[in-house]
C-alpha cells in the first residue's frame, strides 16, 4: 500500500526526503525570522512610543498643563492626557473626539505625596538625607513626579495598529494625569508582510533547485550502481569469469564492487571446484562400475568364473567411495550433526583398540593427559582417526605412534609413521580432494584420493586446523589441533 504513495528507487526517495527535509528547516528558519523581525519592530515602536510619553509626563511633571501641550498630528502617533477617572484632558489630532483609549493603567508614582505648601520630608522616619538622594535621582520631584511604571498596549486607532505606553505622572499641583502615546505598527506590519511573502514566493523556486541537484547529484552518485547491476544481470553460472566495473572514487560503492568482485572469484572457485569434484568424482566411479559390470557379465555366461572375493571387493571399494563422496557433499553444504563432548584419549584408545586385529603395524598410543575434552561430533571425529591411520598404515614401514596431548586451549592427535613422508611442495596438496601423490600404485591399495580431504573438511568444520610436518622418524607427521573445552 505504501508504494502507491512513496517512490520506489532509491533516487527518487532520496530527492523527496532531501526536499522534504530542506522545506521543513527552511519553514522552522522562515517562522524564526519572521518572529525575530516582528519582535524587533514591536521593540522599536514600543521604545518610541516610551519616549514620547516620558518627554509629555515630564512637561507635565514640571507644570505644563494639559491642553498646553504640543501634541502630535501626524499619523504615526497618537497621544492622549486622561485622568485615572478615565477623563480626556488633551488629545492629539488623530484622537480629536474620541473617548479615553481602552488600555491597563501603569501604577502610580511611587514616593511621598507633595502638597502645593508642604516643604522638607513628611516621612515618619525623619531622614530628610534619602529624600536629598532621591531628589538628586529625580530632579523633578519639587515640581511633580513621573511614574516609573510603563505598560505596553496594542490598540486598534483611526489608521490601523498602534502600540500604546502608558506612564502616570503627578502634576505639581498633587494632581495624578496617565499619558497614553502610541506608536504606529504599520510600518512593522508591513514589513513582516513584505518578509513572508518573498518567504513564500522564494520557497518553491527554492525547493526545486534543492530537488534538482539532489536528483542530479543521487542520479551520478548511483551511477556506478547501475553498471554494477547490468554487469551481475549478465553474469550466469556459465561464466563466473567477468566481474563487475569498479568506480575509482573510494566511497561505499567503490568497496561494493570490491565485495561483489572478491564474491564472484570465491563463487567462481567454488564452482569450478564443484565442476572439478563431479567429473573426479564421476571418474573414480566409472572404474569400479565397470569391473562389477564385466565381472557380472562374465559370470552371466561363464557362471564358474566368477570372483566371489574380487567382485565383493569391488562392492566394498564402491560403497566406501560413494560414503566418502556423500559426506563431503553435506560438509560443503554445511550440513553438521549435533556435536558433544568427547574425552580425546578414552576416543582414540578405542578406535586403536577397534582396528588391532586388522593390522598389519602395531599402533603405539601416547598420552599426555587424560583430562582432554572436545566438543565434536563424535562419528566425524572417528572418521578423522580412522582415516589418519589408514594412511599411516599404507606408508608406514615398522612403527605408526599416535600421541594425544593438550597445549594451552587445543586438544592435539599426532599421527605419525617411519615411512617415505611427504615432500615439502606436496603437503598442502595431499589435503585436496582425488591427489594421489604415488599414481603408479595400484587403486585397490592407493584409494581415492579422499581421505585426507575428509579429514580437513571435518576438522576445520569444528574450527581447528590440520598440519603435515616430518616425523622424527623421517615419516608423516599429522597434527590435528581443536578447540578443547571444560567438561
Amino acid at each position: 500500500m505504501a508504494s502507491r504513495f512513496f517512490p520506489s528507487s532509491v533516487r527518487a526517495r532520496t530527492t523527496l526526503g532531501a526536499t522534504v527535509v530542506v522545506a521543513a528547516a527552511l519553514f522552522l528558519a522562515g517562522v524564526l525570522v519572521v518572529e525575530l523581525l516582528n519582535q524587533s519592530l514591536v521593540g522599536s515602536a514600543q521604545l518610541r512610543a516610551e519616549i514620547s510619553a516620558r518627554t509629555y509626563a515630564s512637561q507635565l511633571a514640571s507644570g505644563i498643563a494639559a491642553p498646553d501641550l504640543d501634541l502630535p498630528d501626524d499619523d504615526d502617533e497618537i497621544t492622549q492626557i486622561i485622568e485615572r477617572s478615565g477623563t480626556v484632558l488633551a488629545a492629539g489630532d488623530e484622537l480629536e473626539g474620541y473617548g479615553a483609549l481602552d488600555i491597563e493603567l501603569p501604577q502610580p508614582p511611587k514616593g511621598p505625596e507633595q502638597s502645593p505648601s508642604s516643604s522638607g520630608d513628611d516621612d515618619d522616619d525623619g531622614d530628610d538625607d534619602d529624600d536629598d538622594d532621591e531628589d538628586a535621582v529625580r530632579p523633578s520631584r519639587g515640581a511633580g513626579e513621573v511614574g516609573s511604571d510603563v505598560s505596553f498596549t496594542p490598540v486598534t486607532g483611526p489608521h490601523g495598529e498602534y502600540t500604546v505606553a502608558a506612564m502616570a505622572v503627578t502634576t505639581p499641583s498633587n494632581k495624578e494625569l496617565i499619558v497614553l502615546s502610541g506608536a504606529s505598527l504599520q510600518d512593522q506590519q508591513k514589513a513582516v508582510n513584505d518578509v513572508t511573502s518573498a518567504m513564500f514566493i522564494a520557497l518553491p523556486a527554492l525547493l526545486g533547485v534543492v530537488a534538482l541537484v539532489t536528483w542530479l547529484v543521487t542520479g551520478r552518485a548511483l551511477r556506478p550502481v547501475s553498471a554494477i547491476r547490468a554487469e551481475l544481470a549478465e553474469i550466469t553460472a556459465g561464466d563466473l569469469s567477468r566481474r563487475v566495473p569498479v568506480p575509482r572514487g573510494r566511497d561505499e560503492i567503490h568497496a561494493l564492487a570490491t565485495t561483489t568482485n572478491t564474491t564472484l572469484g570465491a563463487l567462481d572457485n567454488a564452482v569450478s571446484q564443484q565442476r572439478r569434484f563431479i567429473a573426479d568424482a564421476s571418474h573414480e566411479l566409472r572404474s569400479p562400475l565397470a569391473i562389477l559390470r564385466a565381472q557380472l557379465e562374465v559370470a552371466q555366461a561363464h557362471p564358474q568364473l566368477l570372483d566371489i572375493d574380487a567382485t565383493l571387493g569391488d562392492v566394498v571399494r564402491l560403497q566406501t567411495l560413494a560414503t566418502d563422496l556423500l559426506l563431503l557433499a553435506r560438509l560443503d553444504a554445511g550440513e553438521r550433526p549435533k556435536a558433544g563432548l568427547v574425552n580425546v584419549p578414552e576416543l582414540v584408545r578405542e578406535e586403536v583398540a577397534r582396528r588391532a586385529a586388522g593390522d598389519e603395524i602395531g599402533v603405539d598410543v601416547r598420552v599426555d593427559d587424560e583430562d582432554i575434552t572436545v566438543s565434536v561430533v563424535r562419528g566425524q571425529l572417528v572418521r578423522v582417526l580412522a582415516n589418519l591411520l589408514d594412511n599411516a598404515q599404507r606408508f608406514a614401514v615398522e612403527a605408526i605412534e599416535v600421541r594425544v596431548k593438550a597445549v594451552d586451549s587445543e586438544a592435539i592427535i599426532e599421527v605419525s609413521d617411519d615411512g617415505s613422508g611427504v615432500p615439502v611442495a606436496d603437503r598442502d596438496r595431499v589435503f585436496e580432494r582425488f591427489v594421489r601423490l604415488d599414481e603408479a600404485r595400484s587403486r585397490d591399495e592407493g584409494g581415492a584420493g579422499l581421505g585426507l580431504a575428509i579429514v580437513r573438511d571435518v576438522v576445520v568444520a569444528h574450527g581447528g586446523t590440520i598440519t603435515l610436518r616430518q616425523s622424527r622418524s623421517g615419516g608423516a607427521s599429522f597434527a590435528v589441533r581443536l578447540p578443547r573445552v571444560d567438561p
